[in-house]
Parts: structure tokens; C-alpha cells; sequence
């Protein structure tokens, strides 16, 4: 497995690589959710590449970009274990260096849901993500959906700038009680983890009424906030029932939907989602 740290090394060891290459960018701290994008594409590329970079652009002053978790050493040695061919793992200075100013800025679809809490974080998203189609130049790239809006505003910048690139998102991987995989699940305590559960079972509630024939998006809303209040230790901070094309909220009668919640545990902030009458997340 060959890592790269400047951009230079990074092209010169990309250009080794024939066939096709599928590229997993990650923030490190790697759990098995992160590996099994690997895989996928592992299975769709002759190559497979990652990036490990914790992005500074994407987390505001009040977020944990300090504490966020790392371990560079583990996460190389499980990208190896699984045949990735080349690692970028770039510093601060090499994605932006001095004088940096040019950003990507994607619109309405970053404004909504996670957007409207944290207004800064889509601009470094869609930066940093830009640069590295642009470094690694990949045939595919594969993301998760437990970041929805992400993997939705991921493939916007493709559509709107003709990036040659196939985007994969892959389901979410859970634990064996139900709660999606996460680097920050590292912070959560015993009882936290625990209580975390609730928001996979308040999703299992929505779907089971989708199920049984409840199409009121309103009512799916209500059910899943009800689960959620019922922990003491959650402290809900947003539910979506919204069009799992433009993240609209619907109301009333709807036929498909993303359901998706940013929620507290403790002082950590979880998110999770589910889609309900359709089976792949796309623009």
C-alpha cells in the first residue's frame, strides 16, 4: 500500500495505477462502516484508494475538531489488511495552503437540515471533497448514507460540475443494538450508549407504520419525535420527514421520504436516517 502526504507524491503514485481506481474519502479514526465502503469499491475498481484527513473547514469554533478522534497508525494498518492500493493523508497546508480563498459552494440543498444548525459546514465539505476528485481523479467514489445530506449534496457537485465520477452511497452500517457506526460514538459512556439506541428504534417505529400503510408524513414525524422524548438522556434537536431528492419537509400524504434527525446524547451529537419507499439515496 503506497501513502502519500504531499500532492505532488500523491499524483506521481495515481499515476502508477491503471484500470480503474474507486476512492473512500474518510476523517480517519476508521470503523467498520468505513470499511465496507472499501469494500464496494474494492468490487466495482481494479484499484481502491482512501484520504485520512480531519477537514478544519467543516467544523465551526463550538464543535470538537481538537478532540476529534485519531489514530492514523490503526487506521493504516486496517486500510492494508483490506488491499487498498494508495493513501492520501494530507496536512493542513497541503489542501489549503497559504493564502487559500477559493471555495466550492453548493445552494439550496445545503441551507436545509443539517445546514440551518451548522452554516459553515457544507462550504468544507464540498471544498475539500472537490479537491480530492480533483487530486485522486476517480472512476467511483463511495460514501455512506448516514451522512444523507452529504451523500446528496456529494452528488449535486458531480451533476452540476461534470465530474466523470460514479457515486456509490452505501447503507448504513449498525451496530448489533441498532445505533449507526460512528467515530463519535467513541465519546459516548455506558449509559449514553445505551441511550442511544433510541434513535434507531424511533426510526424502526416510522417504518413499521409506513409498513402497515401510514403515508401521512406528518404522523411519521409525530411518531418518531415520541420515541425520541421518551429518553431522558436524548435532547432532540431536529427530526426530518422531507422529499429524499431535495430535502424539502413534506406534510400530508407522500409515497417516499428520508427521514432524518440530528440528536443529542450526553454532549454528543448523533445523526441518523432511514429512507422509506425507495431503496437507494439519489439527486
Amino acid at each position: 500500500m503506497d501513502i502519500a502526504v504531499s500532492l505532488p507524491e500523491l499524483r506521481d503514485r495515481r499515476k502508477a495505477l491503471s484500470g480503474t481506481l474507486g476512492l473512500v474519502p474518510t476523517m480517519g479514526f476508521l470503523h467498520e462502516g468505513h470499511l465496507s465502503l472499501v469494500r464496494i469499491a474494492r468490487q466495482r475498481c481494479d484499484h481502491v484508494a482512501a484520504s485520512i484527513y480531519v477537514n478544519p473547514t467543516q467544523f465551526s469554533p463550538s464543535e470538537d475538531l481538537s478532540s476529534y478522534p485519531r489514530d492514523l497508525e490503526r487506521d493504516l494498518s486496517l486500510l492494508d489488511a483490506e488491499g487498498v492500493d494508495l493513501v492520501w493523508t494530507p496536512r493542513d497546508e497541503d489542501m489549503y495552503p497559504e493564502g487559500f480563498q477559493t471555495w466550492v459552494e453548493v445552494g439550496e440543498i445545503t441551507k436545509l437540515l443539517e445546514g440551518s444548525y451548522r452554516p459553515t459546514h457544507f462550504r468544507g465539505v464540498t471544498t475539500v471533497v472537490t479537491k480530492l476528485f480533483l487530486a485522486f481523479m476517480p472512476d467511483v467514489a463511495v460514501f455512506g448514507q448516514k451522512d444523507a445530506q452529504q451523500a446528496l449534496v456529494v452528488q449535486r457537485i458531480v451533476r452540476d460540475l461534470h465530474f466523470p465520477i460514479e457515486i456509490i452511497v452505501a447503507p448504513i452500517m449498525r451496530d448489533s443494538d441498532g445505533l449507526a457506526l460512528s467515530s463519535r460514538n467513541t465519546y459516548l459512556s455506558k449509559e449514553e450508549r445505551h441511550a442511544a439506541c433510541v434513535l434507531h428504534r424511533s426510526l424502526l417505529e416510522a417504518e413499521a407504520a409506513f409498513h402497515k400503510g401510514e403515508r401521512n408524513a406528518d404522523v411519521l414525524r409525530e411518531r418518531v419525535l415520541s420515541i425520541l422524548s421518551d429518553e431522558p438522556l436524548a435532547k432532540t434537536q431536529y427530526v426530518s420527514v422531507a422529499d429524499p431528492h431535495t430535502l424539502e419537509e413534506r406534510h400530508g400524504k407522500t409515497d417516499r421520504v428520508l427521514i432524518s434527525m440530528a440528536v443529542y446524547v450526553g454532549r454528543t451529537r448523533l445523526i441518523d436516517n432511514m429512507l422509506l419507499g425507495m431503496d437507494t439515496l439519489a439527486i
